[in-house]
């Protein structure tokens, strides 16, 4: 029954947002203000009232991801297992840090890790965890590499390196790796920036060239960070050329493939992830093109040694290890107490299947391909390449920000303002499986004739 009632739940709200509008119109104060006259917490409000209350506040007050024509960041719409998952979660409130505390947790997790750890190819020895999102995974991804690199790191610090440590990645990497490099004590300036070609991806060339001259200025590279679908323009940097030359310079080689990773376990665009199979450390995120909800992310290390070594902790109040268990989860990862994250990517994989889970993924990688298509026989300019559904599209003389704004306002659809190459763009990244031929074919046409009417969207001298 319990099956049932969130499913009737679930299909009223989607038919709902299908239907409805992608953005809202509301501000701060008329949010704060219904707040602030319904919910003092002096007095006890009835549940089904507040249920419904929530409810009209998320199908009116934000912009609703899960539409079929929001073509906006890495945010999908979720299949229905996930949903009944995190319900699952919910209930049974599992807490992930120790085996023994949630061996049925720890074991569902540890089957789905190491089904997704063999279709990236690592090998079985390999260390995983789920994780809170794909900043989570890189900032693991990058205190394991400082460990491994200079043994002294983990109980001296920074202070006892000889040179200083830096990352090489490009300018279209994830901007989480500025946060990191505050967060660990390297400081922004130790992150370098590769040069990129006219495709964006990272000139492998270069970045030999900045390691050598570095190492001859008495400095410490130690990791280089490739992306498997950057978040502006979906670009794959050379995975095998990079991997090449971390192996043969001695370098930890990190890809991020938080959105593009699931191409993995699809047989159309698994081989643009050729060399990822190399990687020391892989980030990947579920609730991104795996379509569960948030928040759901990956991390996976070649290393299972240095992952210990680097969040190794002694306690006398956590419960012993089980003999026959790997690991505890709280002695492996940057978090402690943890949510059964995984359960909905587990239920999501079993109820699909790979052939069914790949074939959503390629649906939409079908759909970013006709919308490059139609948006160029209309006359757009396409502005980037990749076989991943962001096209990146811009026109002679447009005012980018005010264009997506009256496109918002008039509800066509929900895009992205990017840079690419310095000059301002349009993103469009198709996130859900429910997106349709029509829904292309519709976007495009009413963004032909909002460009046609609407002469303040040309940018002015």
């Amino acid at each position: 029954m319990l099956i049932e009632d969130i499913r009737n739940a679930f299909d009223v709200r989607e038919r709902h947002i299908d239907c409805g509008p992608i953005t809202p119109e509301v501000g701060p104060e008329e949010i704060r203000a219904h707040l602030a006259a319904r919910y003092d917490f002096a007095k006890a409000v009835p549940l089904e009232e507040i249920v419904a209350d929530v409810d009209r506040m998320l199908q009116n007050w934000q912009v609703q991801i899960t539409h079929p024509r929001y073509f906006g960041l890495f945010n999908p719409s979720v299949n229905f297992a996930s949903v009944i998952a995190d319900t699952l979660v919910a209930i049974y409130n599992p807490q992930l840090a120790s085996w023994r505390t949630s061996p049925a947790a720890n074991e569902i997790e540890r089957h789905t890790l190491d089904w997704l750890r063999a279709q990236f190819g690592l090998p079985a020895a390999a260390r995983t965890t789920f994780t809170t999102g794909g900043a989570e995974a890189n900032l693991s991804a990058v205190i394991v590499a400082l460990t491994r690199a200079f043994p002294r790191y983990g109980d001296e610090g920074l202070q006892s390196l000889e040179g200083t440590p830096l990352i090489y990645l490009t300018g279209e990497a994830h901007d989480s790796f500025a946060k990191i490099a505050h967060m660990t004590g390297l400081g922004r300036k130790s992150l370098r920036i590769v040069a990129t070609g006219n495709d964006l991806r990272m000139d492998a060339a270069d970045l030999e060239r900045q390691v050598a001259q570095d190492r001859e200025n008495g400095l410490a590279p130690f990791m280089v960070v490739a992306t498997a679908g950057t978040t502006s323009a979906g670009i794959i940097d050379p995975l095998q050329a990079v991997g090449e030359f971390c192996a043969s310079a001695n370098l930890w080689f990190h890809v991020d493939a938080a959105w593009g990773g699931a191409a993995i376990i699809s047989p159309e665009l698994r081989s643009h992830l050729t060399g990822i199979e190399n990687a020391d450390s892989i980030t990947c995120d579920a609730h991104k093109w795996f379509s569960v909800p948030m928040a759901c992310g990956m991390f996976f290390c070649r290393h299972a040694e240095t992952v210990g070594e680097a969040f190794r902790i002694q306690t006398t109040y956590m419960p012993g290890k089980a003999a026959d268990a790997a690991f505890d989860p709280y002695t492996s990862s940057v978090q402690w107490s943890r949510r059964f994250i995984g359960l909905k990517l587990f239920m999501a994989l079993a109820q699909k299947g790979q052939s069914g889970q790949a074939a959503m993924i390629e649906h939409q990688a079908r759909m970013g391909r006709l919308l490059r298509k139609l948006l160029t026989d209309s006359g757009w300019s396409v502005m980037n390449e990749t076989p991943f559904p962001v096209v990146c599209f811009t026109h002679e003389g447009l005012n980018v920000t005010a264009f997506l704004d009256e496109a918002r306002r008039r509800q066509i659809v929900w895009m992205s303002e990017a840079r690419l190459r310095g000059a301002p763009c349009i993103r469009a990244c198709i996130t859900s499986f429910k997106t349709t031929e029509r829904d292309i074919q519709e976007v495009v046409m009413a963004l032909g004739e909002l460009l046609k009417e609407n002469s303040v969207l040309l940018a002015t001298a």
